[in-house]
Order: C-alpha cells, then structure tokens, then sequence
C-alpha cells in the first residue's frame, strides 16, 4: 500500500472515544468490523489522519478475536480507507476522495425560534483587532507580567485537588477574598470583612450583578456621557433607561442629578474618569454621596486602575467614606496582572451581596479557585504589590514619553492635560479633524487608536482620541506617533 504524506495526527486514538456500533446481519464478522469503521468516517467522527486503535485494543473493546480485527483492517486498506505504519500506527488515510467524506454543511445563520429583542448589538463596542502598535487604554503591558512567580504559585494550588478542583464558595477563594480585604484596607481606606467580597470573573461580571440585583424594566441609571460603554450594556440588558450626566474637568456633574427623576442608580468612575482620566473633586464626591443617601439611590463606582497614580497621594474611594451603605465598590486585578486571569470583585453592603451570590450560582457556580488560590499567595508574598510599583513607574515613564511624542510629532495639533494617573491620555483635537478618518488610514499601517466616538453616550464622532501608552515602550509609542502624523 503506498504510503501518502500525512499531517500532525491527534495523539489520541479518536476510535476510542465512542462506542463502534456493529449493525446485525449475516455478514461475517470482519465485514461488520470494516462498514461500522467507514460508516463513523462518513458520519466525520473519524476525520482523515485520525489514529485508529490497535488491533488488540479494538478486539478487547468489541469482545473478538484479534485475527478478526486484523482482517477488517487488512480490508480497508485495501479500499483505501486506512493506511498503517510500523512505527507509527493505522490512521484513517489523509487522501481520501471528498465522496468518502461528509458533505460539508453550512452553519444555519437564523435561529429556528424567536429571540428576545436585544440592545447589545454594538458594533462601537467592539475592541480593535490586534495590531503591533496598538494605543489602547487599559490595556497592560502583558510582556512584563510576573508569569514564573504566577506559575509557581499555581502549581503549589493545585498540590490540593480536593480543595481547589472541586466545588467551593461561590464568594471566590477564601485566601484571595481575606487578601483582597487587607489590601483594600490597608490601601484604599475600604474596611470590609472578607465575607463582604465576591470574587468574579473580571469586573463586567460584577456589573451584570449589580444590574441583576438592582433594576427592573425601566428604572432609571445615569451614567457619565463620555464612559464605559459595556457597563451600560450590562445596566440595559437588564431593562434599566439610561441617562447620560455631563462630565467636565471635575468629574461628574453631580449638580444635574437632581433633575433625573426616579433614580435608581448612578455609574461613575470618579479616580480616573473613563476615559477623560480626570479625579472627581472633593466637593463632587461629598455632594455625590449626600445626594444618593438622601434620595436612596445606589452609587455603583468602579474603581478600575487605583493602583496607577502619579502625582501626590491617589484619591481614596467613595466606599471608603461610606457609612450609609449607598457605595457598590468594584475593583480588578486585570490593569495590574492581565485581562485574562479574570479576576475582578465587588463589595457592597452585606445584602447586596448574599443577593450577588445568590444570582451568582445560577450564572456561573463559582470562579477558577486554582488561579483565586494562585494569585492570593502572590499577594501574600507582596509579589503582586510590588509589580504594581514597578509597573506605576513604567507607565509613569511611558506616560511622559507620550506626551514628548505628541508635542514633537503632532505640535499644536492636540490639547491634553498629563494625566495624574491611569493608563491612557486623552487628546483633544485644536482644529477641525475628522478624527475617526485618521484613525482609519492608521489603522491600514498597523496603528490602532480609539476616537472619542467609542464612548460618547450618543455614539457621535467628537474630535478626540483616548490614546493608551501601558502596552508600548517608549519607543514603539514615538513609532507610533510618527506613524499617526504621517496618516494625518
């Protein structure tokens, strides 16, 4: 039999992985082998280059004699349907004609039932694809994470299978959750005990909580009208009306609050507003807190880069001058670590949260406890603490190597104020500039920048960027900036 040119098999033997169903008749035996082996590669269980099992494991499944099998295989080879190798094996033949195989189908577009109407489709929403340069806010450098110590620390996780792969309180991993309180404590002026945590999978998670535990159909939400557009996604998909509140060089106005009626909740981020980066002031945060006390409304403030601040001391938290219970606090570890570890949390009120959990269980049993435990020691070894002070001095040095790049490669062409902190600058246009255009010819010579349009409440073009400088050394950001004035 001639032997054909054969890609990477999968290392498992994909035979085994189901039952060989022999059909009942009179034919002899080996037959009956053979056609259940060809009818499982034109059903396309068994795909060209797959490994078939050997012949004593195949007769040992079936209860025959090896011969029998031995015989069935000599048969396809002979149609052409396996081919065998010494060293290697039987494999399902890489040639086979397309007849042999199953016709390929097209997947059905349309549901054969009705859908709930939906808001979520938002094609502003969608982040950027990947590209070499990409001045994307929020985003940390992934090049510089603590990955060793992390995988260290996962490794010793796992020496307890019992406890970690198995089910366990759905509030996150004991250690991470005690962790957390002691660093919110001791960082951030938030007191909580740990069984006021809930850990989740990253801080959109703890939004759609909120929501779930928060709205119903038509309840009012006002929201920053330049800000974070899955957040209220999340708040919509849960039936809440938004209304959009001005943001100016002190954060929310918090002053156009009283005339939204009927206010259920407001969503800020007053540290670094997203994404004009500017602090809520002292005034705004007191009269904030007044307001949703007396009016009985919930703040949901998402706190989601504390840890990056470079001028003077970082603001505390609302949640940390609380005493009323009108704060839903919610942090990450997705700016200091990486998005893909997953890992956000909330505190709240204690009714808020056995409400979360009780929602929680039914959304998403409980989060991955292995990395919870994982990251939990590297907070308790101070690993995590100090890569948060190296990385506030990179971006720091980043953030300053931005700015030098704008002023050198764009003069005059923008107006920014350097950011106290954060992960992002963001730019104002000086003359008429059809931003979202420029950004379009860049993105054709592989720089990626998000225009203002992404997060207006109206969905509008305004005549800014919001250009993120954690992921780039300095420089691959003055590249980037010379790329983007060539564009312009």
């Amino acid at each position: 039999m001639k032997k054909s040119a054969r890609p990477v098999t999968r290392p498992a033997s994909a035979a085994s992985r189901f039952p060989l169903e022999l059909e009942q008749s009179n034919q002899p035996l080996f037959v009956r082998i053979a056609r259940a082996l060809v009818a499982e590669v034109r059903r396309g269980r068994l795909a060209p280059g797959d490994a078939l099992p050997g012949t004593r494991t195949l007769a040992a499944t079936l209860g025959v004699h090896r011969n029998t099998v031995l015989v069935a295989y000599r048969e396809l080879a002979a149609e052409g349907w396996i081919e065998t190798s010494r060293a290697r094996g039987t494999f399902v033949s890489s040639s086979l004609p397309e007849r042999a195989l199953p016709a390929r189908r097209e997947r059905t577009r349309e549901a054969g039932f009705s859908l709930r109407a939906s808001r979520r489709a938002d094609p502003l929403a969608a982040e950027p694809g990947p590209a070499e340069l990409a001045l994307i806010g929020g985003v940390p450098d992934l090049r510089l994470v603590p990955t060793a110590a992390l995988a260290r620390a996962y490794r010793r996780a796992l020496r307890e299978p019992r406890i970690i792969l198995g089910y366990g309180d759905a509030r996150g991993e004991p250690r991470l959750r005690h962790a957390l309180a002691e660093k919110l404590a001791s960082a951030r002026g938030v007191v909580v005990e740990a069984d006021d945590l809930l850990i989740t999978r990253g801080s959109q998670m703890a939004l759609d909580l909120c929501a779930r535990v928060l709205l119903r159909s038509g309840d009012v939400v006002a929201v920053e009208s330049y800000g974070y557009r899955p957040a209220w996604r999340a708040f919509e998909s849960h039936g809440a009306k938004l209304v959009p509140v001005p943001v100016d060089e002190e954060g929310l106005r918090v002053d156009k609050l009283a005339a939204v009626g009927g206010l259920r909740a407001v969503y800020v981020t007053p540290h670094h507003q997203y994404p004009t980066t500017v602090t809520m002031s002292a005034a705004r945060r007191l009269e904030l807190l007044e307001l949703a006390a007396r009016a009985k409304f919930a703040i949901i403030e998402d706190d989601y880069d504390h840890e990056f601040h470079y001028e003077g001391r970082p603001v505390l938290p609302l949640a940390s001058a609380d005493p009323r219970g009108v704060v839903i606090y919610i942090g990450t570890l997705s700016k200091i670590l990486a998005p893909g570890l997953r890992i956000g949390y909330v505190t709240a009120p204690s009714a808020v949260i056995e409400a979360m959990l009780r929602e929680r269980v039914y959304v998403d049993r409980q989060g991955d406890h292995a990395i919870e435990r994982a990251i939990a020691e590297l907070l308790e070894d101070g690993e995590v603490q100090r890569h948060a002070l190296r990385m506030r001095r990179i971006y720091r040095e980043r953030r300053d190597a931005l700015a030098a790049s704008l002023h050198a490669h764009l003069p005059g062409v923008f107006t920014f104020r350097l950011p106290s902190g954060g992960m992002a600058l963001w730019a104002r246009a000086t003359r008429t500039i059809d931003v979202d255009a420029w950004a379009a010819r860049a993105a054709r010579r592989n720089v990626i920048v998000q225009t203002a349009r992404r997060f207006t409440f109206d969905g509008k073009p305004r005549a800014a960027m919001r250009l993120g400088y954690a992921p780039l050394d300095p420089t691959q950001l003055d590249r980037a900036i010379s790329i983007l004035a060539g564009c312009l």
